[in-house]
């Protein structure tokens, strides 16, 4: 919960619930008039403010062999898929996170999660996406998509999130 307070020369009101507001007479000496409002007013007295509001981000998974960096052949789709809606989207940016099963080494599978996330962002970037708009990150085997015991291969761990916002 939270809380605004508005002052004016001949009082103070506090908003403390959803959709209340607070008018101010300018040069007035009485306090602000309360009263409450919805949604939709909101909405409908504000419209091109909510013109401006960017999209949902579009969120994609791609998904690699066990042990290395090579795409499985059925994620080429929604590669293509991702970068589709990446380029129709004014200003859009990418962010790419790598994971990994929970198969060898912590310290092996972050360094491998990252070589993926690192090479669907050059495969973005070869296909002329900027550069400077795309952020890649490793995860290792940590937020598995499948929780799974130490050492227990599952191919649906081994990928790589696109979000495209």
């Amino acid at each position: 919960p939270s809380a605004v307070v508005v002052k004016s020369n001949g009082g103070e009101v506090t908003l403390d619930k959803p959709y209340q507001r607070a008018t101010v007479r300018t040069g007035g000496t009485s306090a602000p008039a309360l009263d409450q409002t919805d949604a939709a007013r909101v909405r409908a007295e504000n419209t091109m403010l909510f013109d401006f509001v960017p999209p949902a981000p579009q969120r994609y998974a791609v998904y690699f062999d066990a042990g290395n960096t090579s795409l499985m052949p059925e994620s080429q789709r929604e590669m293509t898929t991702a970068l589709m809606v990446a380029m129709a989207r004014t200003g859009s940016d990418i962010v790419i996170t790598g994971y990994t099963d929970t198969m060898g080494a912590v310290v092996s599978n972050d360094e491998l999660s990252l070589r993926r996330a690192q090479q669907v962002r050059q495969m973005f970037i070869d296909r002329q996406f900027p550069a400077g708009r795309i952020e890649a990150v490793g995860r290792g085997e940590r937020e598995l998509a499948v929780p799974t015991a130490d050492e227990t291969p599952e191919p649906r761990n081994r990928r790589v999130t696109i979000e495209v916002r």
